[in-house]
């Protein structure tokens, strides 16, 4: 048995738990589609997640649990609402962004509003190049 000293095993968890907030994010990304309750299933699943870690260690705040709440929290956004979103939240993957477009509003706006989203991902996404 190897010790691991308290810091070295807090900078672990933090890795582990930030890893884990990306990955879920990253998931919710790959839904092909998405029904009210599965938003709801989707904040359940991460809230008892969180209820875990909490017991798991001491390190708060969870790294990242914003970075995933807000992207939860996207998917209830109206057609006005996710170009402001878009905008302010160059934290996302273009991958991400896109699918929230495509899976949240797909069905509900038309076809121009939705191009006129995806370019606005797309103009973001221009500078990083």
């Amino acid at each position: 048995r190897v010790r691991i000293p308290l810091p070295v095993s807090n900078i672990l968890w933090e890795h582990c738990i930030r890893l884990a907030n990306r990955t879920l994010v990253e998931g919710y990304a790959n839904v092909k589609k998405c029904s009210n309750e599965g938003r709801a299933l989707m904040q359940l699943d991460f809230q008892q997640f969180l209820m875990k870690l909490e017991k798991l260690t001491d390190i708060r705040p969870i790294p990242d649990k914003e970075f995933v709440e807000t992207y939860i929290k996207a998917y209830y956004l109206t057609e006005n609402d996710m170009e402001c979103w878009i905008k302010e939240h160059r934290e996302y993957s273009t991958k991400q962004l896109t699918n929230l477009v495509n899976v949240c509003l797909g069905s509900y706006i038309n076809k121009k509003a939705r191009q006129k989203l995806l370019a606005a991902i797309d103009d973001m996404d221009r500078p990083k190049r």
